[in-house]
């Protein structure tokens, strides 16, 4: 897809699939800040099984770092995994800003790709039973 072909310009996101050669396609919705579950909401939106629609959620870890981790619009974070997965004792979702200040994304938009600063990446395994995810 060319920059001018994205509704909207380009997002640090579309810049580093681009960079890569990494092909995509953008999928546009209306988004509602309403509050509730984002992802299911866009994946109803989008007309697709919310399995499939990844969100990403940013969490702080007791030693002080940040991880990001995708996972279904259909599935709850387990921050007890999570926490056994990276070595820690406790994990908790980063509080909003923390997220926003360390990924350059706000609430609602978060991507794991283009982060202002790159976070360790955690895919709930879910996700691998799919052909394509969003």
């Amino acid at each position: 897809m060319a920059r001018g072909d994205r509704p909207g310009g380009g997002t640090p996101a579309t810049a580093f699939l681009e960079a890569r050669r990494v092909p995509y396609r953008a999928h546009g919705y209306a988004f509602d800040e309403a509050p509730g579950a984002i992802a299911r909401a866009a994946a109803e939106r989008l007309g697709v099984d919310p399995g499939r629609l990844l969100k990403c959620l940013i969490a702080a870890l007791d030693d002080g770092r940040l991880v990001a981790v995708l996972v279904g619009g259909d599935r709850t974070l387990d921050l007890k995994a999570l926490a056994r997965a990276a070595g820690a004792r406790k994990a908790e979702l980063a509080p909003l800003a923390a997220a926003e200040r360390a990924t350059g994304y706000v609430k609602g938009g978060l991507s794991p790709l283009g982060q202002r600063r790159a976070l360790p990446l955690f895919l709930d395994r879910a996700a691998l039973g799919h052909g394509s995810v969003l």
